[in-house]
């Protein structure tokens, strides 16, 4: 099973993270992901603390479409899940898809971000600073890798180490999930 291993944190000091980040792994890559959540009318995978989403990311030189389910929760403490996503070339016939399931938008929104992909201990990391405009202008960080079961305590030690050398200490680490926070915003 697929496990996205992933820690998120409150950046108190966007403006250093991103220093530390440029320096760290090279140039960011700006991104803008537009992100629309699914369930049933009766919302049973949100109940499950399952995710259904599709995601349209645009950058500077292309625009991909991905359909993501993530499973419940396998550690608590950094919220992180098992991972399913498959890329499409066509945004409106994957929502499209969904409906025609029976699966109902929840709650859409967009994520700013620069993206950073990175190598640590023979290991692919994605770093992503973050900025969802409803969200009164605070700033994410999340940083990623995909692993299995055995191998999710060590990839979170390495995340954690990431953090660290990027200024981010254990008090900031979060476990919201956007969609809450913005639809609490809201």
């Amino acid at each position: 099973m697929a496990i996205e291993a992933e820690l998120k944190a409150v950046v108190r000091d966007p403006e250093e993270v991103l220093d530390q980040l440029e320096k760290n792994y090279g140039p960011g890559r700006p991104e803008v992901y537009q992100d629309t959540y699914y369930d049933t009318a009766d919302s049973v995978l949100g109940a499950g603390d399952r995710e259904l989403r599709v995601r349209t990311v645009h950058s500077v030189h292309d625009t991909r479409t991905f359909l993501t389910y993530k499973g419940a929760r396998v550690d608590e403490a950094s919220g992180s899940k098992p991972e399913y996503e498959i890329r499409t070339e066509d945004a409106v016939a994957a929502h499209a898809i969904l409906r025609g399931l029976g699966y109902l938008p929840v709650i859409e929104f967009e994520k700013r971000c620069r993206n950073y992909s990175f190598t640590v201990s023979g290991r692919d990391f994605l770093a992503t600073l973050v900025l969802v405009p409803e969200l009164d202008g605070k700033t994410f960080i999340e940083v990623e890798t995909s692993t299995d079961e055995a191998g999710l305590a060590e990839a979170l030690d390495t995340i954690r180490g990431v953090l660290r050398e990027l200024g981010i200490t254990e008090d900031d680490f979060t476990t919201e999930m956007y969609t809450d926070a913005v639809a609490a915003a809201r």
